[in-house]
C-alpha cells in the first residue's frame, strides 16, 4: 500500500537513516502526530504491554500512552530520544533497533514501528520482534503520507522530494513469523503555515543528506510553489491532507 520511500539496500538504508540521529527537537517541531484512530485500530483488546521501535521523539508513544498501555520506546538515535523522555516520561526508553531491541523475550502484547519499517531489514526485524511478543501478539505497522491523490499535494510532494507514494495493491514485506497482514486508511488533515511546510521539508532525509546547492534549490522551488503559483501569502495557515497507512499482523 506504501513505497514508504525509494527501494533500498542495506548501505543505503544505513545512510539515510543515519539523517536523523540528530535535530531530534527540530523534528518533533515540525513532524506531524498520528491520528489516534490509527491506534486504537492497531491496538489488540487487551492489551497491556507495548514496544514502539523506531519511536523518534515519541510522536506515535504519545497515543500508546493516552490509552492506557505500558510503554518501552526504542530508537537509535540518543537525541530522538532525549526529545521523547522530555514528551513522554510515562515510558521507559531505551536505545535500540528493530533488528537489535535489546529487550527480554515475550514481554509484549503489541509492537508498532511508526514511520520507521522502512528502514528497517524487514526479515531480521520480524524475527526480532516476534521474539519479544508474547504468543499470538501484534505487530503493527504506521506511515503518514501526503495525500497526493489531490494534485496540489502530489506537486508538493515531488518539489519536498517526499517520497509519498500510495499504491494500494501494495503492502510492506513481514517475516514468516506473522501472518493475517490486513491494512487500514485513515484520511486526516493537519493545519499548518507555508513556513512550517519550508520546515517539514528541512525534516525530510533527502534535505537532509543533500549538499547545499541541492538544499537552496529545493526550498527556492518550494517558496515559488507556495507563495507565488498557489499565491498564499507567507505565514498563511493552510490545511495539508494527510493518509495514515497502518498494517496489523499476528505473531504465528
Amino acid at each position: 500500500m506504501v513505497r514508504g520511500g525509494p527501494r533500498l539496500d542495506h548501505g543505503r538504508r544505513t545512510e539515510l537513516g543515519q539523517s536523523f540521529q540528530d535535530g531530534g527537537r527540530h523534528y518533533q517541531r515540525v513532524r506531524p502526530g498520528y491520528p489516534a484512530e490509527s491506534a486504537r485500530w492497531l491496538v489488540p483488546a487487551g492489551a497491556h504491554d507495548a514496544l514502539d521501535v523506531g519511536a523518534g521523539t515519541g510522536k506515535f508513544t504519545a497515543l500508546l500512552l493516552a490509552m492506557g498501555l505500558n510503554v518501552t520506546a526504542v530508537d537509535p538515535s540518543a537525541d530522538m530520544l532525549a526529545q521523547l523522555k522530555a514528551h513522554c516520561p510515562a515510558a521507559t526508553a531505551a536505545p535500540g533497533t528493530a533488528e537489535a531491541t535489546g529487550l527480554p523475550d515475550a514481554a509484549f502484547d503489541v509492537v508498532t514501528v511508526a514511520q520507521a519499517w522502512h528502514w528497517c531489514d524487514p526479515l531480521a526485524a520480524s524475527t526480532e520482534l516476534a521474539r519479544v511478543l508474547r504468543p499470538h501478539g501484534t505487530l503493527g505497522l504506521v506511515w503518514n503520507q501526503l495525500d497526493t491523490s489531490i494534485p496540489w499535494v502530489h506537486r508538493l510532494s515531488r518539489i519536498m522530494h517526499a517520497g509519498d507514494v500510495y499504491r494500494p495493491g501494495h503492502k510492506p514485506v513481514v517475516g514468516p513469523e506473522f501472518h493475517g497482514l490486513e491494512g487500514h486508511v485513515t484520511h486526516w488533515q493537519d493545519r499548518v503555515t507555508t513556513g512550517d511546510l519550508m520546515e517539514l521539508t528541512k525534516s525530510r532525509s533527502y534535505y537532509l543528506r543533500a549538499g547545499e546547492a541541492t538544499r537552496a534549490k529545493v526550498l527556492a522551488n518550494l517558496d515559488w510553489y507556495l507563495h507565488e503559483h498557489l499565491a498564499h501569502a507567507p505565514g498563511q495557515e493552510l490545511d495539508l491532507p494527510y493518509l495514515t497507512l497502518a498494517w496489523r499482523a499476528t505473531k504465528s
